[in-house]
């Protein structure tokens, strides 16, 4: 029978983990999960842990969610899996049919490939590309917001901010141009969240400006930076920027990897500015963190740009497991969930009870920026000191919830079927650990 303590032990002789420094865990045991239950998962000893965070931000409706299982399984009789080059199936169809008409068709081509950081890649390659195709190579630059992260690969990591991450590949990357970021954190004393906005768009303007004929795209987290602390910015800035992009023919590309399918309050957080990217990239709970797929919706006069009957025009860019017909049928049960449970207005009504029950925290004395947007809740501690995140962590677990704080920042990103009982337990806990955790 497996244990805890045996399946650790057999984890750090054979896997290297993620975005982890593995030399830490001589001393931070990590979490052997046997399984899960909607918010829950559970170790090999049957304790358990509040999922706070939905695993990476990915599990939107619970662990082992029996409609998904369904669709899974029922797909799996069928077909699991076959080349997307030359060869179509159903379930990369009709995906592809009602993700675009969930932008009134004005997205209307999907290219599908495995994981967030493959979709940005995509979308970068498919600006320049583009601007290639018609004539202008010279377009072949990308401007970003301060603080960005857009995943660690190499095209990804040039258009991010978080030196964690970048320093380390800094000589394989492509210079991008910074542009500041909207995160209304650094408004100056009494600038509204609009206004700080307006104050960013206008520095955006002022480089588009001058960099426009070098410049494919404009690269942004709509309304949530998530990995550089949840810096969350008002819709007005993503307005602005898409007149200004469309001024000077730069391109619009939103990273909705994490903030979209219903995280900011709006199934796509671009909705709430009214406004669509011209390429727009979705993962994470796309598949309600089931299976790895990303997506890349492009417009109509992108695509154009690549039809021809020259091979070399195409965009010739493929991954093995490109529209995956499980990672699909998963996709199809996300969306039908949505539809059928009403999970917008749902989540709409979670969230306030939430914030009710949230009100200790934000009142708390360490606490500074208490923020939401959607189904995120972020915060500042004050007097954190060095390696507070790491023990933060820590005492959660012992207080049987997963929460991994960004530097001095916690949040929480629950799955959208959290209840009140586990609501509470979270927000009560988490003022605990204010208390305790220096």
């Amino acid at each position: 029978m497996t244990t805890n303590r045996d399946l650790v032990a057999r984890t750090l002789r054979s896997v290297w983990h993620p975005c982890t420094q593995m030399k830490l865990h001589e001393r931070m045991p990590m979490v052997a999960v046997s399984h899960g239950d909607g918010a829950w998962l559970y170790d090999f000893e049957d304790r358990r842990y509040l999922d706070a965070i939905s695993s990476w931000w990915v599990n939107l409706f619970g662990h082992a969610n029996p409609r998904i299982n369904a669709a899974i399984v029922a797909q799996l009789g069928r077909l699991e899996h076959v080349i997307l080059a030359g060869f179509t199936h159903e379930p990369a169809v009709v995906l592809s049919e009602r993700l675009s008409a969930l932008t009134g068709g004005r997205l209307g081509h999907c290219f599908f490939a495995s994981d967030g950081s493959s979709a940005v890649e995509i979308a970068l390659k498919m600006s320049h590309h583009f601007w290639r195709n018609r004539g202008r190579p010279d377009k072949s630059r990308f401007a970003y917001l301060t603080g960005a992260y857009h995943g660690e690969t190499t095209g990804a990591l040039s258009v991010g901010d978080v030196a964690l991450f970048r320093d380390a590949y800094a000589p394989l990357l492509r210079a991008g141009i910074a542009v500041p970021s909207p995160d209304w954190r650094h408004a100056e004393s009494g600038e509204s969240a609009p206004q700080y906005a307006r104050r960013c768009a206008i520095a955006l303007e002022q480089t588009l400006r001058e960099w426009h004929r070098e410049i494919a795209a404009l690269i942004v987290e709509p309304l949530v930076q998530c990995a550089s602390g949840m810096g969350m910015y008002d819709p007005e800035y993503l307005r602005l920027a898409r007149a200004i992009c469309d001024k000077y023919n730069v391109h619009l590309i939103a990273d909705e990897i994490a903030v979209g399918c219903g995280r900011t309050g709006t199934f796509l957080a671009c909705e709430q500015a009214g406004i669509l990217p011209d390429l727009l990239c979705l993962s994470k709970g796309i598949s309600a963190g089931y299976l790895p797929l990303s997506v890349v919706l492009s417009t109509h006069a992108i695509y154009e740009a690549f039809y021809d009957d020259e091979v070399s025009r195409g965009f010739l860019h493929s991954h093995s497991y490109s529209g995956n017909p499980l990672a699909c049928a998963a996709a199809l049960a996300t969306l039908s969930i949505f539809e059928e449970d009403s999970v917008i207005e749902s989540n709409r009504q979670r969230a306030a009870r939430i914030d009710e029950l949230a009100r200790p925290i934000a009142a708390h004395p360490r606490v500074r920026n208490f923020r939401r947007s959607g189904m995120i809740w972020a915060f500042e501690v004050d007097g954190a000191q060095p390696l507070f995140a790491r023990r933060f962590s820590a005492a959660a677990l012992e207080r049987e919830l997963l929460l991994r704080p960004i530097g001095e920042t916690v949040y929480f990103m629950p799955p959208y079927v959290i209840d009140d009982e586990q609501a509470a337990l979270l927000t009560g806990r988490t003022v605990e650990l204010l208390d305790r955790v220096p």
